[in-house]
């Protein structure tokens, strides 16, 4: 676990700025390694994500498609929560995070944002509140509340 997640870091630090430099206007919220040969780009933009928009940032990957499977996706209803400003847009909803190392005795939390600073969230957790390093989180999604 602790390779694919150091792969994973990896490929985000390189994948970030070369699909947002090549694509005006598109956020990479996440990069995601699903297995050691395949990973997920998941991509945002002010006017919507098409099929277009993700060929587009597939063909900028083209690089990557000779060691993994490239998908590139929108965020969906479960869009993905990675760094303090997407924490920021959430609070007040309710997010499910996975951490790499366990905190107060668990790796998973289902709960609700209550502040995001420049290091770690606050969540709420029933009547418990948590604060969560975002360097120690493997996965964060929103709930969908639909």
């Amino acid at each position: 676990m602790a390779d694919m997640l150091a792969t994973e870091r990896k490929l985000s630090r390189d994948i970030v700025p070369a699909v947002e430099r090549a694509v005006p206007g598109v956020e990479v919220l996440a990069v995601e390694l699903l297995s050691p040969s395949r990973f997920c780009v998941y991509v945002d933009h002010a006017e919507g994500v098409d099929h277009a928009l993700c060929s587009r940032v597939t063909e900028i990957l083209a690089d990557y498609r000779e060691a993994y499977t490239v998908d590139v996706s929108s965020p969906g209803l479960d869009r993905p929560l990675r760094t303090a400003e997407h924490f920021r847009a959430a609070i007040g909803r309710d997010v499910q995070i996975r951490t790499v190392g366990e905190i107060s005795g668990t790796q998973r939390f289902r709960g609700h944002v209550v502040a995001a600073a420049q290091q770690s969230l606050r969540i709420a957790v029933g009547e418990t509140e948590l604060d969560i390093p975002y360097e120690a989180i493997v996965r964060g999604n929103l709930i969908d509340e639909g």
